[in-house]
């Protein structure tokens, strides 16, 4: 059995056995989701359910990754960045579901500790020698950076596509299906492209966003809140970064990138119509919802999308 089998399957039975834990403890704890009154009447069920779920999945993630390390420890790096990540959502779901505030973290002082973490994370990698060249899919080619564009423009990604699956996560199942199927998308390019060490991580977060997925699918027995998408957001980014593949995220994260669109569009349209909205309720699926779609039908639909558009990123490559 190769090293990713056991890495995902080390993973996966890792976020089962703590999610029955876990799960119980949230419960008790009281950390349930708060459902707007204002979206889909069929959510309303869903209040009260155990939220923050996501620090299963991280737990898992840095436990496997710190265990991998002792023989590959280039996977260090993108482990603490999904670390990073995930801490600052924990912060964010901690000040909303444990003390109370339905604000949150500050959307200045959460933006402001995750581009802290980006930016660490991208100057460390250029000080141990990590070239800023990037490929530039269909052209298959790669294109040299001068670092001072390299860094701003490897930050923005990273922020985009974190807070583009931040915004997926609206539907059970929906953001940990989607973020399973880009991490297998990266488990076999990160070995096609001769990264050992990065094939292992994306099958540690894929065995963990399966595992979690058990426990998320309609109905969620739990949600993953903000320490879970964007601890996932940061662990995908990363891979990506580290391939130095990260435009092809605009392609097999496109469900992430029409979501955020969807949300764009809507504030835009809003602002210039005085009070219009061109959605019925944005993020998109939540349109769609509104529109007389199942839930189920949606997540489904979303994932058959990303394994389409993850072939063609293959293609593309």
């Amino acid at each position: 059995m190769n090293i990713q089998i056991k890495a995902l399957l080390a993973s996966f039975i890792g976020t089962l056995i703590l999610g029955f834990i876990a799960i119980p403890i949230l419960k008790k704890l009281k950390v349930g989701q708060v459902v707007r009154d204002d979206g889909p009447q069929s959510h309303l069920k869903k209040s009260g359910t155990p939220t923050m779920g996501g620090i299963i999945m991280l737990l898992v993630i840095i436990a496997v990754s710190a265990v991998v390390a002792t023989k590959y420890p280039a996977i260090l790096p993108v482990a603490l960045l999904t670390l990073g990540y995930g801490f600052v959502g924990f912060v964010d779901d901690f000040i909303k579901l444990v003390l109370k505030n339905p604000t949150g973290l500050k959307p200045s002082y959460k933006m402001f500790g995750l581009i802290i973490i980006s930016v660490s994370f991208i100057v460390y990698l250029i000080s141990t020698g990590f070239t800023t060249e990037t490929y530039l899919p269909i052209f298959k080619t790669y294109i040299p950076l001068p670092v001072w564009a390299y860094i701003p423009c490897a930050v923005f990604i990273m922020l985009a596509c974190t807070n583009s699956l931040n915004l997926t996560d609206g539907l059970d199942g929906l953001a940990a299906g989607v973020n399973a199927i880009i991490m297998i998308f990266f488990t076999f390019i990160a070995l096609t492209f001769g990264s050992k060490e990065m094939s292992i991580f994306s099958a540690i977060v894929t065995g963990t966003s399966i595992g979690f997925l058990i426990f998320n699918l309609h109905p969620a027995k739990v949600f993953m809140g903000d320490t879970g998408s964007l601890a996932l957001g940061g662990a995908f980014c990363g891979v990506a970064l580290l391939l130095k593949i990260p435009l092809i995220l605009i392609v097999v994260a496109g469900v992430c990138v029409l979501e955020t669109i969807s949300v764009i569009l809507q504030v835009s349209y809003f602002k210039a119509t005085k009070g219009k909205r061109l959605f019925k309720m944005a993020p998109i699926h939540h349109h769609l919802e509104l529109s007389g779609w199942k839930e189920t039908s949606i997540v489904t639909t979303f994932w058959i999308t990303t394994i389409i558009l993850c072939v063609l990123g293959a293609y593309m490559l």
